[in-house]
């Protein structure tokens, strides 16, 4: 999180060495290998998770037995700049069934030249979870959180 960031929201940016269109598709059309697994609201083993590229579509996982978890809605999708998701998780680590109760994840794709992108993801407006939501945005924020998703995301799209 910067100063100029609200307190209600996280920043992180990274730089990647791939242009702006690529960068965007891998984190868009390949989402299944950038969130682990074991982050799992199903009773079941995660098969897949699945980013539906389009404004309506959904962020969700689909269970080896067959169940789906539709965890995020996509708000905006812009390629290749940006797009939005809803962040359908309450505190609890379960579904928030309430839109106004869920915050959102914005990640943009600004392309730094030719070969170079930085890639600025926010999640905002956090306090629309309710009671908690400080140490649920410090968990986000931490380790084990959004550094973990750009990490791999990283590590994905240096790949030749």
């Amino acid at each position: 999180m910067t100063p100029t960031e609200p307190a209600t929201s996280l920043r992180f940016d990274i730089v990647v060495d791939v242009p702006q269109d690529h960068a965007f598709a891998v984190f868009t059309e390949q989402f299944d290998r950038i969130k682990p697994r074991e982050y799992n609201l199903l009773d079941a083993d995660i098969t897949e998770t699945v980013f539906e590229r389009h404004v309506g579509g959904h962020v969700y996982d689909q269970g080896v037995d067959g169940s789906v978890c539709r965890w995020a809605r996509v708000l905006a999708f812009e390629p290749p700049e940006r797009f939005v998701i809803s962040w359908d998780i309450d505190t609890q680590w379960r579904l928030e069934p309430d839109p106004g109760r869920a915050s959102e994840v914005e990640v943009r794709f600004v392309p730094l030249g030719a070969e170079q992108t930085r890639v600025e993801l926010r999640h905002r407006h956090l306090d629309r979870h309710g009671d908690g939501w400080q140490d649920y945005g410090t968990g986000l924020g931490a380790e084990g959180g959004w550094p973990v998703f750009l990490d791999r995301f990283q590590a994905l799209v240096a790949r030749p």
